[in-house]
């Protein structure tokens, strides 16, 4: 398994959309942008078939600090839960997925 950043999705949509990569670029980041908002606003997001994002409480709890053993208090916080959507959990499953109204392109690394 690899590690796909940003700029790889970048160079990927642009090719398949025959876009330029600044404003695919600008696309993502503005996205991203906008998921990061609407969580900090506690807002849930759900993208059918992709995945659900919402804000969930921690509460406060004791844990131990493993090389001391001390005993110590974590204060409640807030965290993101991501549940797996239908297309992701089939692709994850299948490792394959068809997506619709984008072809599939193969990238390699030189």
């Amino acid at each position: 398994m690899g590690t796909v950043t940003k700029k790889d999705l970048v160079d990927r949509i642009a090719h398949q959309t025959d876009l330029k990569r600044a404003e695919v670029r600008d696309v993502i980041q503005a996205f991203l942008d906008n998921v990061i908002n609407e969580l900090g606003d506690g807002n849930r997001l759900e993208f059918r078939d992709f995945g659900v994002f919402e804000i969930r409480e921690r509460a406060a709890r004791m844990a131990q600090n493993p090389r001391t053993l001390e005993r110590v208090p974590v204060p409640a916080r807030k965290t993101v839960k991501f549940k797996v959507g239908r297309l992701m959990r089939q692709a994850v499953d299948t490792d394959e997925i068809e997506f619709t109204g984008i072809e599939s392109v193969e990238t390699s690394v030189d």
